[in-house]
């Protein structure tokens, strides 16, 4: 067994010992991912099969696709929990088979075991992050890119830096839809129980500084806190302070460089991390309690409790976990801060959707992200908050910017 067998195997069984997949499911989809017997001597191993309850919305089964089947996109249950406009977007394409991906903490094996078989039970993935399965799945041959079917002015509408981190080798593979930023968030009654000024910090030490503060002077239990994930804290944090921490190997023909994580601006980042850890909770560094440790982290328990000052991480954490406070419009957000004499830059990524290589109707599928991107509900929902939350999330495309620039809706 090579290492992409074994650990599309280890996956697998995973999903059956949580209950997430049955036992018939677990051997077919060992079959199709080209296992063999190895399928049936590891469902030995796993034993009898728990008894759990459903999933409220579990995922189709992988099976050979029926000819003529509908549109089936497939999204990461975070997308549909923050994002309730999506309905209306499914309401347009009648008959639309809408799942839910069977991908927590950005676990892609069960497309993979199907493209291995040159097979697709969904014809498009929504939540694909471009640094992070992207390649992966590429390399896989599990996806494809969307330049014969995105209509060209959509093409032309993004945002270039944003369609950028979605191309490979000149070929966009990820459709961007979510734009999300490193950003510093605070707590302005928190802030000014300890005496701070309402502005945000402009460099790192004013804002370890004010966290200090809080600290002291009891405003708080914590007086800053972050998320622990790299992508999420050191590479923001370094990029404050220079973004040329990039290299390539001798022999690299890619066009991707390498994050260097022995530069000086990444040891002085480390250096920040440690200092904002010993002003925040002991569980910081801890993962989270679901998806696969990715969500529900210490930092985000902790903000949403009122118990911190200062927050490091996306725009949708603090908005989100603010509207959980006795007061929400005390959340303040600002740049991330920089390092004095830094380049003061930050990391953004863009979740956007696959285009499997081995689905169909692949150009409604193009109709379906085209009218999913630029719903007015879900940017309106999103920017100005509804009675469901508030995940700031952002579009990708000009032309939304230049229009919102022009109406300014009272909620923009």
């Amino acid at each position: 067994m090579n290492r992409e067998e074994y650990l599309i195997e280890n996956a697998l069984r995973k999903e059956l010992a949580q209950g997430r997949i049955s036992r018939r499911e677990f051997l077919q989809m060992t079959i199709l991912a080209g296992l063999g017997l190895g399928g049936v001597s590891a469902l030995a191993a796993c034993g009898p099969a728990a008894t759990t309850a459903a999933p409220t919305a579990a995922p189709a089964v992988p099976t050979a696709a029926p000819a003529g089947r509908p549109l089936t996109p497939s999204f990461y249950q975070w997308i549909v929990d923050l994002h309730p406009g999506i309905p209306d977007v499914n309401a347009t394409f009648p008959g639309l088979n809408f799942q839910i991906a069977p991908v927590a903490g950005f676990d892609v094996a069960r497309f993979v075991a199907e493209g291995k078989n040159k097979e697709s039970t969904w014809d498009v993935y929504v939540g694909m992050t471009p640094f992070v399965e992207m390649a992966s799945l590429i390399k896989a041959d599990v996806i494809e890119p969307w330049d014969n079917y995105i209509p060209k002015d959509v093409l032309d509408d993004i945002i270039p830096s944003i369609r950028a981190e979605g191309t490979v080798d000149g070929k966009m593979y990820g459709w961007p839809f979510l734009l999300d930023i490193i950003v510093q968030g605070y707590n302005s009654a928190v802030t000014t129980k300890a005496g701070i000024a309402d502005k945000p910090p402009a460099d790192w030490d004013e804002y370890l500084a004010n966290a200090q503060k809080v600290l002291d002077s009891g405003a708080a239990r914590y007086g800053a806190t972050f998320d622990a994930h790299g992508w999420r804290s050191l590479a923001p944090i370094t990029h404050s302070i220079s973004t040329k921490v990039y290299y390539k190997l001798e022999g690299d023909t890619s066009t991707e460089p390498l994050f260097d994580f022995t530069s000086e601006p990444a040891l002085q980042a480390l250096e920040i991390m440690k200092k904002m850890l010993d002003v925040s909770s002991a569980n910081a560094l801890q993962p989270g309690a679901t998806d696969a440790g990715v969500n529900q982290t210490p930092d985000e328990v902790a903000f949403a409790a009122q118990q911190v000052g200062y927050y490091i991480k996306y725009q949708n954490a603090p908005l989100r976990f603010a509207a959980k406070w006795t007061d929400p419009s005390a959340l303040r957000l600002g740049a991330l801060p920089k390092q004095k004499g830094g380049e003061g830059s930050t990391v953004f990524w863009n979740t956007g959707a696959a285009l499997f290589k081995w689905g169909q109707n692949k150009e409604k599928a193009a109709e379906y992200l085209v009218a999913l991107t630029h719903n007015a509900r879900i940017w309106k929902d999103s920017i100005g908050g509804s009675s469901s939350g508030h995940p700031g999330q952002l579009p990708p495309y000009k032309s939304v910017w230049d229009q919102l620039e022009k109406d300014k809706p009272d909620w923009y």
